[in-house]
């Protein structure tokens, strides 16, 4: 759990961080990674569904490093958020980079 912290990990944080906030990307960015270190990604679509009012877009901006508005406002359409989070999983020996849309 603490890999990102890690030395080894480190360098993968510091892709999608800048000045110590997440870096928001648009839909056709990608973290720029020296070719060292470049690793696969895996890109999921999250659609969050659910009544007016109970927060998807503040979860999304939270899940974003952004911060999210006081004030209630109908999301009008579909927002895609693009967000990336570096990870090594327990079963491999490889960090991998996911691509998460969060479509709300």
């Amino acid at each position: 759990p603490g890999w990102l912290l890690s030395p080894a990990g480190r360098p993968y944080l510091d892709s999608i961080l800048h000045k110590n906030q997440r870096r928001v990307f648009s839909l056709l960015e990608h973290p720029a990674l020296p070719p060292a270190l470049a690793v696969p990604t895996v890109t999921y679509k999250l659609f969050l569904a659910g009544r007016s009012g109970v927060g998807k877009t503040a979860l999304v901006a939270w899940l974003g490093g952004t911060p999210a508005s006081p004030a209630h406002h109908g999301t009008l359409g579909i927002e895609a958020t693009p967000l990336f989070w570096p990870a090594k999983p327990r079963t491999s020996h490889r960090p991998v980079l996911f691509q998460l849309h969060l479509w709300d």
